[in-house]
């Protein structure tokens, strides 16, 4: 598998919104396999990490790059506030 540059001006896939449940185990293995490639090369910085979930709210993907000592999420993509909207509306779409 090949990992491309990080600084390139192609933009990222979108990502999957199948459940993981459903989704091919071979998939779920490469993305798992480069989250690690990119963790152990330290694109981050030596005390951050790349983390994909997700969101038990809404069922989303979800980017995060954490604080490997405390835990701390310094940026997350889609943003929490997105998510919690996005919820939100779910709730109000199904009348809750």
């Amino acid at each position: 598998m090949q990992i491309g540059p990080v600084n390139s001006l192609t933009p990222a896939p979108a990502v999957d919104p199948t459940p993981v449940a459903n989704q091919d185990p071979t998939f779920l293995k490469q993305v798992a396999t480069a989250v690690r490639a990119i963790n152990q090369s330290e694109l981050y910085g030596q005390d951050r990490e790349l983390q994909f979930a997700r969101d038990p709210g809404t069922k989303t993907m979800i980017i995060k790059v954490v604080q490997q000592a405390t835990g701390e999420v310094l940026e997350q993509i889609p943003p929490e506030e997105v998510l919690r909207a996005f919820e939100a509306l779910q709730k109000m779409q199904k009348g809750k």
